[in-house]
């Protein structure tokens, strides 16, 4: 560990005060109806495909194991939960796409990363009682589509009226989008409606940075976490497009050739906020100044050459675990409206899954 940088702050972070959350009288309400859509979304899918599927991140493009190391001598506010304490634990790491329906990858949709640290201690989130491990369910983003809980709730409403619907025409309409995404950002802007359409850019999933885009504690703080790729073979993927010529799962083919023959090293960071006005709580679409609060590096994630899609990882990941972030530390509780409303919905899918799979979920030790 002794050739990990030493981390120092410059802003000073703000400690986090339960006012800074403001509950709408009618959340639960909007809760229970995003519950009711993303059920309707796995009902779909399973009378589909025979098998229940995740209510959004429902493809896996790789399912991995490895180990991360949390930095020496860190300050004490980075030295908070998961990264209290110095060491090497052992990770496992699920690459999604967006959609609830398990589509053709030339749909192209916003990339996930879904990162379980397996033995860590601490006082824990209710719900997630008597295991080691902590969550963090991330996509290839530094804020939110939706603003708030409702707004959210209108757009998964209208996904679910297209599930499973017109593959044909969904591929069509991406491949437009993307070119509509791809003027917009040569003129050096971007759009995340356009991406979450299916107009992300058809690149390798191996090079994005990923974030929790939404706030959750960092101890005494509130913070975003990202995991961002650093090692050489990874970063030249960045960008890098990716032909799927007639392969359905070309991200999971790249992810895999990727794998047969290389490792992957990422950075674990940490954005600690410091303005509660520029870097808002409530408001999941704000991307957070980074001119106020640089992400800061806290881990590193190793992850060794293997078999990205290796048949016991997908039986004992993809269909045997769940990942939320509302399941690790009190440390690490999630923050704002939009993860509060989606805490139940997380723990229906697990349910669904387990009972229509038979598979009971399960938390490695």
């Amino acid at each position: 560990m002794n050739d990990l940088p030493v981390v120092s702050i410059a802003a000073r972070p703000l400690p986090f005060e339960p006012a800074f959350e403001q509950i709408p009288d009618d959340e639960a309400q909007t809760s229970e109806e995003l519950n009711k859509a993303l059920h309707a979304i796995m009902e779909t899918t399973f009378k589909d495909n025979g098998h229940a599927t995740r209510s959004v991140h429902a493809k896996a493009h790789g399912v991995l194991r490895g180990r991360i190391t949390v930095l020496d001598n860190l300050p004490a506010e980075l030295a908070q939960g998961a990264f209290a304490t110095p060491g090497t634990l052992p990770v496992v790491l699920r690459f999604s796409t967006n959609p609830g329906d398990i589509l053709d990858d030339k749909v192209s949709t916003p990339r996930g990363l879904a990162l379980k640290i397996i033995g860590v201690d601490g006082p824990r989130l209710p719900g997630s009682d008597g295991v080691v491990t902590q969550d963090f369910v991330m996509i290839n983003a530094k804020a939110f589509t939706s603003a708030t809980p409702k707004a959210f709730l209108k757009s998964l409403k209208l996904l679910a009226k297209t599930t499973d619907k017109a593959p044909g025409l969904k591929k069509a309409f991406s491949a437009l989008l993307r070119g509509v995404e791809a003027a917009i950002e040569s003129a050096g802007g971007e759009s995340g409606t356009l991406k979450s359409l299916g107009g992300h850019p058809q690149t390798h999933i191996l090079g994005e940075s990923f974030s929790t885009v939404a706030p959750l504690l960092y101890g005494a703080y509130y913070a975003k976490i990202a995991v961002v790729p650093i090692s050489p073979s990874l970063t030249a993927l960045t960008h890098q497009h990716v032909d799927f010529a007639d392969n359905p799962n070309g991200l999971r083919a790249a992810v895999k050739a990727y794998f047969a023959q290389n490792s992957g090293v990422w950075e674990v960071r940490v954005q600690l906020a410091t303005d509660l006005e520029k870097m808002p709580i409530e408001d999941a679409s704000v991307e957070w100044p980074e001119k106020l609060s640089p992400y800061l590096t806290v881990a590193r994630i190793e992850v060794d050459a293997q078999d990205a899609w290796a048949s016991d990882n997908v039986e004992a990941i993809d269909d045997g675990m769940s990942f939320s972030p509302w399941h690790g530390l009190a440390a690490h509780r999630p923050l704002g409206g939009v993860m509060r409303v989606r805490k139940p919905a997380y723990e229906m899918s697990a349910g669904f899954r387990a009972e229509h799979n038979g598979c009971p979920m399960q938390e490695p030790r």
